[in-house]
């Protein structure tokens, strides 16, 4: 299911990462939300592909827990 995200302990301490390269999953959705044209993002990443943003993102979205967060309105 997530072919490009690997994770080595004696990389980026076993953190997720893109394709075993020195990005990782979290860098990657940092990046999204930095650069929201997908344009600018991939010319800021040259190595990253568009599978790899989905990915990420796919990867993320199964790692968060379907729970009930309180938040209080600004």
């Amino acid at each position: 299911m997530f072919d490009r995200i690997t994770s080595q302990p004696e990389q980026m301490n076993g953190q997720p990462c893109i394709r075993g390269m020195r990005l990782t999953v979290r860098r990657v959705l940092s990046a999204i939300a930095v650069y929201p044209v997908r344009e600018d993002l991939l010319r800021n990443y040259p190595d990253l592909e568009e599978e790899d943003i989905r990915q990420a993102l796919e990867f993320a979205a199964a790692n968060l827990a379907d729970e009930i967060f309180e938040t209080t309105a600004a």
